[in-house]
């Protein structure tokens, strides 16, 4: 055990050597060393946790490269104030730290057993600032809008206004958009009269699906 414990620090180690290359956010970055992302993959995959891939999780669903989540994080540009909402709980990696960096986070999934999961690993290390919900077919979560920010983790055919639309003034959406297997991941930040558009990266993301985005998983 303390063997496996030891080669599991070598890996995060040379992770974060990796990810600093490119993420210059020392916040993203120092949450991200916090979050144990071995506690949100399988067993099987315990040894692959800090490997810079997606893994899977079940349900067809993934925990997303750590690259990918430190991207998409730090062009949140959140602060400890920031309400954040989160389509896609998934494993509960993201949502993790998310809360770690923001005050509060509303997560949406599609599969209750998987926010079910989610929920119960992440009340269990201790987080506290997390609201979870299952998801509608109408995308987003209403109740509590406006968002500072709001992350997908999950690709839409185009830019869903149902989202845009529950973003406060300033606020900024990560989304991947493009087709069912190849996207690019944009940051969309909302003002007055228009949306302010950048690329980031190329991605692959499983479908997101619900009025405004796919239909269903096929």
């Amino acid at each position: 055990m303390i063997g496996k414990s030891m080669d599991l620090t070598r890996s995060k180690e040379e992770l974060f050597r990796r990810l600093r290359r490119d993420i210059s956010d020392e916040r993203v970055l120092d949450a991200m060393w916090r979050v144990p992302r071995e506690m949100f993959v399988t067993a099987m995959n315990y040894a692959y946790a800090y490997d810079d891939r997606p893994l899977p999780i079940g349900g067809g669903q993934t925990i997303s490269q750590p690259f990918i989540v430190a991207l998409m994080t730090q062009a949140l540009e959140l602060d400890d104030e920031s309400k954040v909402l989160e389509l896609g709980t998934g494993s509960g990696y993201q949502t993790a730290i998310l809360a770690e960096l923001a005050g509060q986070v509303f997560t949406v999934e599609r599969l209750p057993n998987l926010s079910k999961s989610a929920e119960t690993i992440l009340k269990n290390i201790g987080y506290r600032n997390i609201s979870f919900h299952i998801a509608s077919d109408m995308l987003g979560w209403l109740d509590d809008a406006p968002y500072d920010a709001i992350l997908v983790t999950a690709a839409a055919p185009k830019i869903p206004q149902t989202l845009v639309d529950q973003l406060k003034i300033a606020g900024r959406l990560v989304i991947p958009v493009g087709s069912r297997w190849e996207q690019t991941l944009l940051s969309v930040v909302k003002h007055d009269k228009e949306t302010q558009i950048k690329q980031l990266t190329s991605c692959r993301f499983v479908p997101l699906i619900g009025e405004d985005a796919w239909t269903s998983d096929a």
